[in-house]
């Protein structure tokens, strides 16, 4: 069974419709860890020996996070500036995370067809996505395509329901390792590889 850490960043959980029940399917079982980085570190003193060995206990690391100004929140990046550190995480020395996955399960506002060449955001949204995919790259730990869910200021309440049911399928897959490097090589978002019915409007 693969060990699997969500770093979960959101500023307003309370505001959000998406997330709070994205964090409700995530399975109670022992090799999951859910980590809340907004409650652990409200000061944004984040506790850098603390997050390192969480790290080094996970095989598979999820940072679970809205899109903000095709970005991650803010304390993502604190995150990443303050624990990835040269020496430990990357640099001549820094071997810590060598062959550990890494993805994001994201949010955005905008629709899936809303970001591609001829819409309003011109790039497709992994291409956003591309600082943090070099950053653990450099880490030499493997990028994996990313979980997404669009169109959150207009999607029902059922289809929130059908798109947490599949994120509660990836991580079952993920743990028991249950996703062929085929298969992800195959798959833009993650999401493909969980098939939800039509009614998902993107």
């Amino acid at each position: 069974m693969a060990r699997i850490l969500v770093l979960f960043a959101h500023p307003t959980l309370e505001k959000s419709r998406v997330h709070s029940q994205l964090i409700r399917q995530i399975p109670i079982q022992q090799n999951i860890t859910f980590h809340d980085l907004y409650e652990t570190y409200p000061d944004f003193h984040i506790d850098i020996d603390r997050e390192q060995q969480l790290l080094l206990s996970h095989d598979i690391i999820i940072f679970q996070h809205p899109l903000y100004w095709y970005s991650g929140p803010p304390i993502i990046k604190q995150w990443l500036d303050l624990v990835l550190e040269h020496g430990w995480a990357y640099g001549a020395n820094g071997t810590a995370l060598t062959g550990k996955v890494t993805m994001q399960a994201v949010t955005s506002g905008g629709s899936f067809d809303s970001y591609n060449p001829g819409g309003k955001h011109k790039q497709k949204l992994p291409e956003y996505l591309a600082p943090f995919e070099n950053t653990v790259k450099i880490c030499n730990m493997d990028y994996w395509p990313p979980f997404v869910v669009h169109g959150t200021h207009r999607i029902s309440d059922t289809d929130i329901q059908l798109h947490a049911t599949q994120f509660k399928q990836m991580l079952l897959s993920l743990a028991a390792d249950r996703i062929s490097a085929a298969e992800r090589a195959g798959c833009f978002y993650m999401n493909d590889l969980f098939p939800i019915p039509s009614t998902i409007q993107s």
